[in-house]
């Protein structure tokens, strides 16, 4: 039987074999065609708006006013979910088959990068650093005290901070604690355990009217090391007055102001500061010093809830000792996550 052959109609009437490019145009119509032509451009600029106002947000997001409920400040604490919205953004552009939408959502993703995209990778050292420290919140709810005191001091923490400390537990976390670190002073709710001596400990004042703040120096091999443990007031979130943190604000200025006036050069501040880097309202605080996590962790570090954490609030920042690495803990019976990091002390 003879091969047939496939033929098509030219425009004066006849047939013939269809040209290469007339079969590519004819395809390409159709794709255009099928995305509805120039409604391919005109569709989706709801979505391209969004897209850019998404990239507003997280750009000028020091700029969105505390006025009202504190929004500023909520924003901040929780800037990296902004990108949640990216995904969706794109999907909805592919959905509207919109290439205006699509084209803008590249602007968010480029913001969200330049601002985030450097904690997507691995800037732990393997090795280096004198002094390992470490801080959890334990919950005065906790559970199982002696637990979570052993969970942390199997860190191999040279320093350990515990905020949240229960009057009623403390002899059971200083009974846990005891074979690892043969020094330890407690001040309020807060305290610090060391396997090198202490000295000058006292209460710092945060302006709360109780003790939740301490200042001690550590006698490291390399040099001495002021450190600070703080437990700044919490927040909340309510429908009826926002992001409420006005005490913790006043508090974290009264921290900031002990900090800078410390006369030792190698300063660790560890603790629960209600607020991640990004919170406007511990300026203070981090104006000064470096986050461990920020200069040499490993992803995201978020240490709370511990059931999903969502946010770094707790923190481990550096002034004069230099960060080597900055990692997150296994979850205990508490609601954080405990935090280590690993720091090179300079001689004083």
């Amino acid at each position: 039987m003879a091969q047939q052959a496939y033929i098509t109609e030219t425009d004066d009437g006849g047939s013939g074999s269809e040209p290469r490019s007339t079969r590519l145009r004819r395809l390409r119509d159709r794709v255009t065609r099928g995305w509805g032509g120039r409604g391919l451009w005109r569709r989706g600029i709801v979505l391209a708006l969004c897209s850019v106002l998404t990239a507003l947000v997280m750009l000028a997001h020091g700029h969105i006013p505390n006025a009202i409920g504190n929004l500023g400040s909520l924003v901040d604490t929780f800037l990296p979910w902004v990108g949640v919205l990216i995904p969706f953004l794109i999907v909805l552009g592919l959905i509207r088959k919109s290439a205006t939408a699509l084209i803008a959502a590249v602007l968010p993703v480029a913001v969200w990068l330049n601002l985030f995209g450097g904690l997507l990778t691995d800037k732990t050292a393997a090795t280096g650093g004198d002094l390992t420290v470490a801080t959890h919140n334990v919950n005065a709810d906790n559970p199982d005290p002696s637990a979570t005191a052993r969970d942390v001091a199997a860190s191999g923490a040279d320093v350990l901070a515990l905020e949240e400390l229960k009057a009623s537990e403390v002899p059971t976390y200083e009974r846990a604690l005891s074979a690892t670190y043969r020094h330890h002073a407690v001040v309020g709710t807060v305290g610090l355990w060391s396997k090198y001596p202490l000295s000058e400990v006292r209460a710092v004042d945060i302006r709360l009217g109780w003790k939740r703040a301490m200042r001690a120096t550590v006698a490291a091999p390399t040099g001495r090391v002021a450190v600070y443990v703080a437990h700044l007031p919490s927040v909340r979130v309510k429908l009826e007055a926002g992001f409420t943190a006005r005490q913790r604000d006043k508090s974290a200025d009264a921290l900031g102001e002990a900090i800078a006036g410390e006369r030792l050069a190698n300063v660790v501040l560890l603790g629960d500061l209600n607020g991640t880097m990004n919170d406007r309202a511990l300026r203070a605080v981090t104006s000064q010093m470096r986050s461990t996590q920020g200069a040499v962790g490993s992803g995201f570090g978020f240490s709370w809830p511990a059931s999903f954490p969502m946010a770094r609030i707790d923190q481990i920042m550096v002034k004069g000792a230099e960060p080597e690495s900055s990692w997150t803990l296994p979850a205990t019976a508490s609601d954080h996550l405990p935090i280590a990091a690993r720091v090179r002390v300079a001689e004083d």
